[in-house]
This record gives structure tokens, C-alpha cells and sequence, in this order.
């Protein structure tokens, strides 16, 4: 295989950025797409009781593990395989269990704080920024949250006052700056799906 494409894709907490990644995933052949979510790569929090992770900010850089996620993807453009950390989102910490994962033609990344690391933006060939209005992301997220997670309404939302929306205003918002493509409103907006599975297609060609 040739050396693999790497495409990330960003945006706020449900801003779209899953849907956008599902829907490229159902039109490019299994064997040649990777998906790398940034969220497996938060910090090991086993030091720390469960109270005490309640407690962390999950939408600030410092919560990510970046050093071993550029590893990773460093080894994953060598054509190496990784072994993919897991998280659990109800433990507030990562499984014990690791995924192996191996390198394929194009490796998409996806998080919400792909771009705010310039080492991780410097090894991004196609980068993307998912752009959908505040009130839709919070909606999104109480569902998904309620839904998934197994949160309630009232941790749900003083999570999104207290750490998400200060959080997006001051790390992730500005990153929009280095965006190649911005697609408005996520999944919905299947132009834009459209032409970006048609420059994957090319890229496999």
C-alpha cells in the first residue's frame, strides 16, 4: 500500500462530526478507511477515584493524551499496526482492553480538538471543520448524552455551562482558522458529503 491519507475531521460537541465521518465511512470500502476517534486517547485516569474524574474537563487540551496520539499516527503513516486505547465514557476512563488497529489507504481522525495541537495539524493532509449553531449542538448532545452515556438532563447541562461551552469558545472555536473545508451543519449537509467521498474516491484511484 502507499503511504495513507490523513483527514481530520473537527468541530464542537455535537456539532455533526460523527455523522459526517459514518456517512464517508459507508461509501469508501472498509479495507482501505481507518477511523481514529480522539476520544480514546484521553488520559488514563485509574490514579484517580471516580469522584475525582467526575470532576475533570473533558473539553480542554490538557484532558488528551496527544503525545501518544501522534505516535500512533506517526506509526500508523509508517504502515505499522497500533494498539488503540479504549474509553469508557460512564467510568469516565479507558477500558483495559486495547484495539488493534492497522494502517489503510485513508486514516480519518475526528475529535473535537484535532486542530488545537499544531503537531497533529502538521500531520493532516485534508482538514475539516464540522460548523453547526450552538443551540442544535446542545440539543445533540442532551440526547446523545441522556441516550449513550447514561447522564442525566442536570449533569448534562451543567457539564455544557460549566466546562463544554467556555471550552469550544476559547479552543475550539478559533481552530476553525485552520480549516481546508467547513461544512455547515454536519451530516445534513450531504452536498458537501458528496464532493468530499468523490475527492476520496479519487484519491483511491
Amino acid at each position: 500500500m502507499k503511504t495513507p491519507i490523513f483527514i481530520g475531521i473537527t468541530g464542537g460537541s455535537g456539532s455533526g462530526k460523527t455523522t459526517v465521518v459514518q456517512k464517508i465511512k459507508t461509501e469508501i470500502p472498509s479495507k482501505s478507511l481507518t477511523i481514529i476517534e480522539q476520544d480514546s486517547y484521553y488520559k488514563d485516569q485509574s490514579h484517580l477515584s471516580f469522584e475525582e474524574r467526575c470532576k475533570t474537563n473533558y473539553d480542554h487540551p490538557l484532558a488528551f493524551d496527544n503525545d501518544l496520539l501522534i505516535q500512533h499516527l506517526i506509526d500508523l503513516r509508517n504502515k505499522n499496526t497500533i494498539e488503540k486505547p479504549l474509553y469508557d465514557y460512564e467510568i469516565h476512563n479507558r477500558k483495559s482492553e486495547v484495539m488493534a488497529v492497522e494502517p489503510t489507504d485513508i486514516i480519518v481522525l475526528e475529535g473535537i480538538l484535532i486542530f488545537y495541537d499544531k503537531r497533529v495539524r502538521d500531520l493532516l493532509d485534508i482538514k475539516i471543520f464540522v460548523d453547526t449553531t450552538s443551540d442544535i449542538r446542545l440539543v445533540r448532545r442532551i440526547i446523545r448524552d441522556m441516550q449513550e452515556r447514561g447522564r442525566s438532563i442536570e449533569s448534562v447541562l451543567n457539564q455544557y455551562m460549566q466546562t463544554v461551552r467556555p471550552a469550544h469558545e476559547q479552543f475550539i472555536e478559533p481552530t476553525k482558522k485552520f480549516a481546508d473545508i467547513i461544512i455547515p451543519e454536519g451530516g445534513h449537509n450531504l452536498v458537501a458529503i458528496d464532493l468530499m467521498v468523490t475527492k476520496l474516491r479519487s484519491i483511491l484511484a
